[in-house]
């Protein structure tokens, strides 16, 4: 399926469409509820509004359907953060995670950002190995209780530069 992606900028129903699939997706494998929803509908509008040059957001799309997406957002100093990143469970596997991770740090690099962060929970493995694999740094974890689930919560950060670097093969 990854090869048959095609990943776009945001067009109108993109932004409807990732919230509405975080929502359904974080409540059947998370337990959360429509609080969740909420909060994703609140940086989805606030991506919206900002009409900030640093912010950049990718629909994936296999055919006619939308597959997955990831948004980068300005936050300051320097920094990116990675939000809303999602694959659907049909397209999880194929490489495409990497795709959407990477066009976002090759983005952010030049761009100028020096770092890129991103807030996720422990039970997202398969998303933690990945930020590894590409040269993020966990550097914070804390139990939570999210959405009225216990969990952990981990901050990764890197290095832009380096990210795109290591990406390049250099």
């Amino acid at each position: 399926m990854d090869k048959a992606c095609e990943l776009r900028g945001v067009a109108p129903g993109d932004i409807g469409w990732a919230v509405m699939e975080h929502g359904r997706l974080y409540a059947r494998d998370e337990g959360y509820g429509p609080a969740f929803e909420a909060l994703v509908a609140r940086v989805a509008a606030n991506f919206l509004e900002a009409g900030d040059p640093l912010s950049r957001g990718w629909i994936a799309w296999s055919g006619d359907r939308r597959v997955g997406c990831v948004f980068c957002m300005d936050d300051g100093a320097g920094w990116s953060r990675l939000r809303m990143f999602l694959v659907l469970p049909e397209a999880r596997g194929t490489g495409l995670a990497d795709r959407l991770f990477d066009a976002l740090v090759d983005w952010s690099a030049a761009k100028g950002q020096r770092g890129l962060r991103l807030r996720t929970h422990e039970s997202h493995r398969a998303a933690g190995r990945l930020y590894a694999r590409k040269g993020m740094r966990l550097t914070a974890a804390e139990p939570v209780t999210a959405f009225g689930q216990a969990t952990v919560e981990q901050l990764w950060e890197g290095n832009l530069a380096a990210l795109a670097a290591r990406r390049r093969g250099r």
